[in-house]
């Protein structure tokens, strides 16, 4: 599935079964929540605190996925077409960083 398939898909969704998108703000609040609970998992899972057994279960990456959709709801809503957007960020980062992050000291 492409970002322009997936973006088409959730629209499909929403318009079918979601009834409305939530407004900008409210997705906005959603996006942030769910961050929330992928940071949760990896910073339990991988990083120093210790993972509650109800924890233990979750799915990064249903959580993920959460994430993928808030977003993709937002560019819909928005008017972004994310695989333009994704493609001038790849640009931008090829030109600006093409040496900076070889030439970084502390990655050796």
């Amino acid at each position: 599935m492409t970002l322009d398939d997936a973006q088409r898909t959730v629209d499909d969704w929403i318009k079918t079964v979601g009834v409305r998108y939530f407004n900008e703000l409210t997705n906005m609040a959603m996006l942030t929540e769910e961050v929330g609970e992928v940071a949760r998992i990896i910073a339990r899972r991988y990083g120093e605190q210790s993972e509650k057994e109800s924890d233990k279960a979750k799915d990064l990456g249903d959580e993920m996925a959460d994430v993928l959709w808030v977003l993709l709801c937002l560019a819909n809503q928005t008017g972004i077409n994310l695989t333009d957007a994704f493609q001038r960020n790849l640009d931008k980062k090829n030109s600006r960083d093409a040496t900076r992050h070889l030439n970084n000291e502390k990655l050796k």
